[in-house]
C-alpha cells in the first residue's frame, strides 16, 4: 500500500510540474533535477502509453477509408437505387401475389392486405422515375435512327417486306399454365424481362419445372404450358435496357416500315424444329405471312435471321410432305436471306453444355461468382435443363473431322508465321502445341501409386488420364467426342437426336437430292442443298477477332449415380408397388438400380488448367480460337466462302456476299443472361465500305454503335446499314470484306 500511494503522489506531482504547452519543451525527458529512478520509470511508461493512444486514435480516424468499409453500404445503396430505377407500377401491384406465393412455400401465413388505389401512387412514382437517369439510356449514343435517316435522305424507302427471325434464347417465353401451382405466373414472362429474374431467385424449383420439356416427347411436361411471346416486342429486348432487335426495328421504321410490312417471327427455341411445327404450327404461320406480303404488296420478302438461321424453313417450305410450296416457292417469295452471325456448322459450347452443363462463361467466372452459381444452379441442374431443350441440339457440331480436324491438325490451328497455302498435312510449318482437332483433351495427372505393383520408376507416378484404367477414354476429335457425349446422355435424348438431327457431311449429289425429303437433314447445310432460287441474294455477316471457345481440356472424377441419364424428369421416383412400372406413379421412369451402384463417371472442364504460352492458348480449361466471342470462325464463314461456292451444295448458283468485321478490343458487358450458352450480337461499320473495326465505347455497357460481338452486332451501325440497304432495294451496294484468314482455313477443309 505504501508503494502504491507513493506512485500516486509521484504521478500527481508529475502532472503539476509538466509544461502545459508541450510544443514549447525542447526535451522529451523529465526535468534535470528529477533524479528519482521511480519518477523516471513512471514518466517513461506514461509517455509510451500516450503515444500508443495517439496512434490508435489516428488509426481509428482513417480506418473507414483505409479499410474501405464504406464500399459495402455504398453498394447496398446503389443496388437499391438500381432496383427502384427498374421497378414498374405493375411490379408493385403484383408484389402481394408474389409474396403470398413465397410464404406458401414455407407454410407461413400472410395477413390479407387491404386493396389500395395505386393510381395516385403510380402518378407520383412516374414523376420520381422521370427524374432518375435511366441506366439503359447509357447504351445509346444518339445514332439509333441515323442509319435510317441517312437512307431516307438519299430517297430510299421501304421496298421489300422484312421478316426478322431471332436466334436461340432471344424470344421471350410466357406461361399459359392454369394448374394451381403455376397460376401466379399466368401470362408472365418466365424467360426474358425482370420477372424472370425474380422467379429464378425466389421460386427456382418451380421455374425449372416449368421451363423443362418432357424428355421423351420433347413437348410440355404435365400441367406446365410455356409459349413464345408474340409481336415485335417478343424479341426487341431481353430485359429493359438490354436490346436485341430494337435497334434494327428503329432504323427500319425511319424508312417507312411498320407492322404492315415488318414482321418479327418469335418462337419457342426450346423445341426441336419438328415439334415447333407440330405443336405451334410455326413454319406454317411463317409461310402464310410471307405469302400474304406477296399477295398484298406484290413484293418478295427479305428474311434476316440471327444465329441459328432459317435453313430448316427454306427446305421445309419446299417439301411436298411438309410445306408443300414446291421447288420454286423460295425463288418466288424470298428476295434476300441475311445470315447474321450464323451458326452454320455448329458451336463448340453446345457440346460442352450437353456433356457437363458448362461453357466458357461459367468456368471463367471469378471464384466467388462460380461458387454462388454452383450452389444456386449446379452443373448437373444446368445440364439436365439443356438436355430437355431439343432446339439447342441443332447447334451440335456438324461435318465431323473433315471440317473440324483430326488428332494432329485442324484447319484453324494457329501458326507462328501464317502461310495462306499451308497444307493440311504440313504440320512442321505450325508452331508446336496441341491442336483444335482434338475437341476434348485430357492432361497428365499425378497419381499416388505406380501403374503396376512393384514399379519404382518416378515416371510411373504420372499417367495419362486418357488411359483411364482401361476405360478407353482418350483425347477425342469432334466425331469421337460426339459419340462419347451421346453415350453419357439419356436414351430419350439419343432418340431425340436421331429422329430430329443429322451432323454428317454428304458429298454424293444423288444422296443430297434424297435429303430434300428428310427433315432430319435440314439443319445441316452439309447434307442439303440451298433452295432452287437463282435470283435470291444471300449475305453472311459476322464479327471476327474476339477470343472464342473452340475446344476443351476435361478432367474426370469418381463414379457417381447417373441421375441425369435416367429416362424421366424424376429419376429417383419411388413407387410403393414395384410391379406397377407400366401404370404406377413411376411409369416410364428409371429409378436407381437395385444394387445401388454408381453408374457414371463424371466429367467436367478442367478449370484449374491455364496456360497462356500454349498454342492454342488455354484459359481455365478452354482452348481459345478465333470467332465472334460465341461462334467459331469456321462455323461462321466456311460455308459462305467455300461450301456454298460449290455447285454440289448450291446448284442454283445463288450469289453469297460475305462481310466480316474485325473485333479488336474487349466488350464491356452490362447484363449477362442466366444461361448464357448461346447469343451475342455483332457490329459492322457505319462507313459505306464497311471497314470500321470493332471499337466499343468504354462508357457504354453494350459498346456503342461500333461493336461486333455475337449478340451486340444487332445494334451495330454497319449491320443496320446492310439490312436497311437490302430492304430498300440498295443491296447491290453491299460489298464483300474479309479481315480474317477464313478463305485459307476453308481451303484446308476436306470438302471433296
Amino acid at each position: 500500500m505504501a508503494l502504491r500511494d507513493r506512485f500516486k503522489r509521484t504521478l500527481r506531482t508529475q502532472d503539476i510540474n509538466e509544461d502545459p504547452n508541450p510544443e514549447s519543451s525542447n526535451t522529451n525527458s523529465p526535468a534535470s533535477e528529477s533524479n528519482d529512478p521511480v519518477k523516471l520509470e513512471l514518466w517513461n511508461k506514461k509517455h509510451s502509453l500516450q503515444k500508443e493512444v495517439d496512434q490508435l486514435k489516428r488509426k481509428h480516424e482513417s480506418s473507414v477509408l483505409a479499410t474501405r468499409k464504406f464500399l459495402f453500404p455504398l453498394g447496398v445503396l446503389l443496388g437499391i437505387l438500381l432496383a427502384f430505377a427498374f421497378v414498374q407500377p405493375s411490379d408493385i401491384q403484383d408484389m402481394h401475389a408474389q409474396l403470398t406465393l413465397l410464404m406458401d412455400q414455407y407454410d407461413l401465413t400472410l395477413p390479407q392486405l387491404p386493396d389500395f388505389d395505386f393510381s395516385r401512387f403510380e402518378t407520383e412514382w412516374n414523376k420520381l422515375r422521370s427524374n432518375i437517369p435511366e441506366l439503359w439510356k447509357f447504351n445509346r449514343d444518339g445514332r439509333e435512327f441515323q442509319v435510317g435517316e441517312r437512307m431516307k435522305a438519299r430517297g430510299l424507302s421501304a421496298e421489300y417486306p422484312v421478316v426478322l427471325i431471332p436466334g436461340v434464347i432471344s424470344t421471350g417465353l410466357e406461361s399459359w399454365s392454369t394448374s394451381p401451382e403455376y397460376r401466379p405466373f399466368f401470362r408472365e414472362k418466365l424467360w426474358g424481362g425482370l420477372n424472370m429474374l425474380s422467379q429464378v431467385t425466389f421460386n427456382r424449383d418451380k421455374w425449372i419445372a416449368a421451363m423443362m420439356l418432357d424428355p421423351v416427347t420433347g413437348l410440355d411436361p404435365p400441367d406446365a404450358k410455356i409459349r413464345a411471346a408474340e409481336g415485335i416486342d417478343a424479341a426487341s429486348s431481353f430485359i429493359q435496357g438490354y436490346w436485341i432487335w430494337s435497334k434494327i426495328v428503329e432504323n427500319l421504321a425511319v424508312v417507312n416500315y411498320d407492322t404492315n410490312n415488318l414482321h418479327l417471327a418469335p418462337y419457342d427455341w426450346r423445341l426441336s424444329y419438328w415439334n415447333l411445327e407440330e405443336r405451334d404450327g410455326y413454319f406454317s404461320k411463317l409461310k402464310t405471312t410471307i405469302e400474304g406480303f406477296k399477295r398484298r404488296q406484290k413484293r418478295k420478302t427479305v428474311v434476316a435471321a440471327h444465329s441459328m438461321g432459317a435453313n430448316y424453313f427454306l427446305k421445309w417450305v419446299e417439301s411436298p410432305k411438309h410445306g408443300g410450296g414446291g421447288p420454286d416457292w423460295v425463288e418466288n417469295h424470298i428476295e434476300a436471306y441475311i445470315s447474321i452471325a450464323g451458326t452454320h456448322l455448329g458451336v463448340a459450347k453446345a457440346m460442352a453444355a450437353f456433356l457437363s452443363g458448362e461453357m466458357k462463361d461459367t468456368v471463367q467466372m471469378n471464384p466467388a461468382g462460380s461458387y454462388v452459381l454452383e450452389r444456386f444452379f449446379s452443373r448437373a441442374e444446368r445440364r439436365k435443363l439443356f438436355l430437355s431443350w431439343a432446339g439447342s441440339a441443332s447447334m451440335w457440331i456438324k461435318g465431323g473431322d473433315a471440317i473440324w480436324g483430326n488428332s494432329t491438325f485442324a484447319p484453324d490451328d494457329p501458326s507462328e508465321d501464317f502461310d495462306h497455302e499451308i497444307d493440311a498435312n504440313d504440320v512442321k510449318k505450325r508452331r508446336s502445341g496441341h491442336t483444335h482437332g482434338e475437341l476434348i483433351s485430357f492432361r497428365h495427372v499425378p497419381v499416388s501409386t505406380p501403374r503396376q505393383e512393384g514399379e519404382t520408376d518416378p515416371q510411373t507416378n504420372f499417367r495419362l488420364l486418357n488411359e483411364d484404367n482401361g476405360a478407353g477414354v482418350k483425347n477425342m476429335t469432334s466425331e469421337m467426342a460426339g459419340e462419347w457425349i451421346l453415350e453419357h446422355t439419356p436414351s430419350s435424348f439419343q432418340k431425340m437426336m436421331a429422329t430430329n438431327y443429322s451432323f454428317g457431311m454428304e458429298r454424293d449429289e444423288e444422296a443430297l437430292n434424297r435429303n430434300d425429303l428428310d427433315h432430319t437433314k435440314w439443319t445441316n447445310p452439309l447434307e442439303v442443298k440451298l433452295p432452287n432460287a437463282p435470283s435470291m441474294k444471300m449475305f453472311c455477316v459476322y464479327g471476327h477477332g474476339k477470343e472464342t471457345e473452340r475446344s476443351y481440356w476435361y478432367t474426370r472424377g469418381d463414379y457417381e449415380y447417373d441421375e441425369t441419364a435416367a429416362d424421366g424428369i424424376a429419376p429417383l421416383c419411388r413407387d410403393p408397388n414395384p410391379g406397377s412400372n407400366q401404370t404406377g406413379t413411376c411409369a416410364g421412369l428409371s429409378p436407381r438400380n437395385q444394387l445401388d451402384m454408381p453408374l457414371l463417371r463424371r466429367s467436367w472442364i478442367d478449370a484449374d488448367y491455364t496456360d497462356a504460352t500454349a498454342n492454342p492458348k488455354v484459359r481455365n480449361g478452354v482452348k481459345m480460337g478465333e470467332g465472334d466471342g460465341t461462334v467459331s470462325l469456321i462455323s461462321l464463314g466456311a460455308m459462305c466462302v467455300e461450301g456454298w461456292k460449290r455447285r454440289r451444295w448450291n446448284p442454283a448458283g445463288i450469289n453469297v456476299t460475305v462481310v466480316e468485321v474485325n473485333i479488336l478490343f474487349p466488350l464491356a458487358i452490362f447484363i449477362t443472361p442466366l444461361l448464357s450458352a448461346s447469343v451475342i450480337l455483332f457490329r459492322v461499320s457505319d462507313l459505306h465500305h464497311l471497314q470500321l473495326p470493332h471499337r466499343p465505347v468504354p462508357s457504354m455497357p453494350r459498346g456503342g454503335a461500333n461493336t461486333s460481338d455475337h449478340v451486340d452486332v444487332l445494334g451495330s451501325t454497319a449491320l443496320n446499314e446492310i439490312i436497311v440497304k437490302v430492304a430498300t432495294g440498295a443491296g447491290h451496294e453491299v460489298e464483300e470484306m474479309f479481315v480474317s484468314n477464313i478463305k485459307a482455313y476453308a481451303r484446308r477443309i476436306e470438302w471433296d
